[in-house]
């Protein structure tokens, strides 16, 4: 019944570790995967299971779907549902059991309420989480977890199920239910705020788009809107991958690892208003909080009330569905200019707007120094990789260069839309698009990016999909590289090799705290990715980039691994983290 129902939805992949009491649903997938339906990708680590179902779930707009064994198979998983449950990601998680007479015996790798409580542990970081006690409760708690897995807020939903309820006959012989319009996303908008929000965008005068990371949906709307009214763009760290660095009216990256350009485009004095679009308003896509947004000015637009209760003094909350809510505000911007009313908003300040008005340290972006510097690595990363690529930045200093420094090329005659998904989605689910750049905020877990970058390269084998992770990251879980070996899925790891916790040692330099704990030996990981079955180069300066056959490496059937000796003494943008913990001490 619930592979009957992945298939249904049109879910192409497990992501799992196998074990005795989940066999049965194993059973049920080498049948499905016989007859063409769902398959199973082994992960080498439950945790890359579930960042692997994360990575999925952004790329194909589905539901991500992870499963282990009971005990120690679930209790691995929690890290990555937890980030996942962080960053509002709608996933299935499927744990087993021991059989139910044998709870409280001591069985093997119980994880019941009478043993080591799994189900306790996943109630702090699901949206939905139950013991499938009896067969008959099987088919109304899948809907259940599914429907709220995709219900905002978003997030997983975990269903633990004894082995000798899963090996039971299905009450019914097929799915009851149709999840094609159970899960359709609602097209719900508030009339009274969008009729608000009219009167204040035709009063004002300068407008600055704030664009979080849950606009892919709606990102053309917006676009539009932004044209329409002539507003100031700029993103938060998540949102980034959704807008071209060359749009003439985007401004840069506010929060984590962003620019000075995107600051000052909020702190102008002469903004009316601040309109902040499907952002969490969490320390790294705000600013670490930060009074230029967070002010009278602001009106927040987001589907989910939580995210809306972190902004209590904005001016006005606008509660729908983002496409929606935009689509009624273009064709009020339409109709206004069809009235003959004048035109809103300023030109842009710089027609020919480049990433360069953005750098930090544009010096270094252009430096041919030995090691290489991060900021040059970056340069060459947008250079060498197709407009479709995908690229995933890690936890730590990974995502600060990446948010910074990293601005790919533009193919024009694809447009603005190039910039998400493009592949066809079962009908009635809501395409997660996340854009070129994909990052995780909030709980951010180290290695999410290796594991998302396997889910991403098997949602959408057509796109280059590029890891940039630390070696930190790699020494914790690059044994996923061997997912990718398996698999023969066209990903390009990228390893930022400094031989320390890179964020780890510069945050503790910064604050004049002690070094203690964030140095790591010498490692080849070229040689390693090798040993996995991948190929490998060994990356030391800018000259050996270039060296590289970038459209070889796209076209190889598996992954490619670059070991990137970079220079360890640059100093990260990471001024939003320090500044954060600055002011609590």
């Amino acid at each position: 019944m619930l592979v009957a129902y992945l298939e249904q939805m049109g879910i192409e992949y497990v992501f799992g570790v196998p074990g005795g009491a989940i066999e049965p649903l194993y059973n049920a997938i080498a049948r499905s995967t016989r007859r063409g339906g769902v398959r199973h990708i082994l992960a080498r680590h439950e945790a890359g299971a579930a960042f692997m179902a994360d990575g999925y779930a952004r790329e194909s707009g589905k539901i991500g779907v992870c499963c282990s064994t009971s005990g120690p198979g679930a209790t691995n998983l929690i890290t990555g549902v937890a980030c996942a449950y962080d960053n509002n990601i709608p996933m299935l998680v499927i744990t087993g059991q021991p059989a139910l007479p044998a709870f409280g015996k001591n069985a093997l790798q119980e994880s019941s309420c009478t043993g080591i409580d799994t189900l306790g542990m996943f109630r702090h970081c699901t949206r939905y989480n139950s013991l499938v006690s009896h067969p008959k409760q099987m088919e109304t708690k899948l809907v259940s977890a599914l429907q709220r897995a995709i219900r905002t807020p978003r997030g997983p939903s975990h269903l633990t199920v004894p082995v000798d309820v899963f090996r039971s006959p299905s009450p019914h012989q097929a799915p009851s239910y149709d999840l094609q319009s159970l899960l359709a996303p609602a097209s719900l908008v508030d009339d009274d705020t969008i009729e608000t929000l009219s009167t204040m965008l035709f009063e004002a005068n300068h407008v600055v788009l704030l664009i979080g990371g849950w606009c892919g949906e709606a990102i053309g709307s917006i676009l539009q809107f932004a044209a329409l009214r002539g507003a100031t763009i700029v993103t938060t760290p998540d949102g980034k991958g959704l807008v071209s660095p060359r749009h003439p009216q985007f401004r840069g990256v506010f929060g984590f690892g962003g620019h000075g350009s995107a600051e000052a485009a909020l702190r102008d004095k002469s903004v009316d208003l601040i309109l902040a679009i499907g952002t969490c308003m969490g320390e790294w896509n705000s600013g670490g909080w930060s009074e230029s947004l967070l002010n009278e000015r602001l009106v927040h637009i987001d589907e989910s009330e939580e995210h809306l209760m972190r902004t209590p003094m904005a001016r006005l909350h606008g509660r729908g569905r983002i496409l929606s809510v935009f689509n009624r505000l273009n064709e009020r911007m339409q109709g206004w200019r069809n009235a003959g009313n004048p035109g809103h908003g300023r030109e842009p300040d710089d027609a020919e707007w480049t990433p360069h008005h953005m750098l930090a340290m544009p010096d270094k972006y252009e430096s041919d120094a030995a090691p290489i510097k991060p900021q040059r690595l970056m340069r060459e990363l947008g250079r060498l990789f197709p407009p479709t690529t995908r690229f995933l930045a890690d936890t730590g200093n990974s995502v600060s260069w990446s948010v910074h420094y990293l601005h790919p090329a533009v193919d024009r005659r694809l447009g603005e839309r190039r910039f998400g998904g493009s592949r066809k989605i079962s009908p009635g689910l809501r395409k997660a698009d996340g854009g070129w750049l994909r990052v995780t905020m909030n709980f951010a877990s180290m290695g999410w990016a290796i594991g998302g970058a396997v889910g991403t390269a098997a949602a959408n084998p057509d796109a280059p999909v590029v890891c940039i992770t630390g070696d930190g990251s790699m020494l914790m879980s690059g044994q996923e590289l061997s997912v990718a070996v398996a698999e023969k899925l066209n990903i390009i790891f990228v390893v930022l090799n400094d031989r320390s916790l890179g964020m780890v040692k510069h945050g503790q330099r910064m604050a004049g705290a002690e070094q203690i704990g964030c140095d790591l030996p010498p490692t080849d990981f070229a040689m390693l990715a090798r040993a996995l079955g991948a190929q490998a180069h060994t990356i030391r300066s800018p000259e050996d980039l270039s060296d590289l056959d970038a459209a070889a490496l796209c076209a190889h059937n598996g992954p490619t691994l670059l070991d990137v000796l970079i220079d360890p003494n640059e100093i990260p943008p990471m001024n939003v983290r320090m500044r954060v913990l600055t002011n609590i001490l």
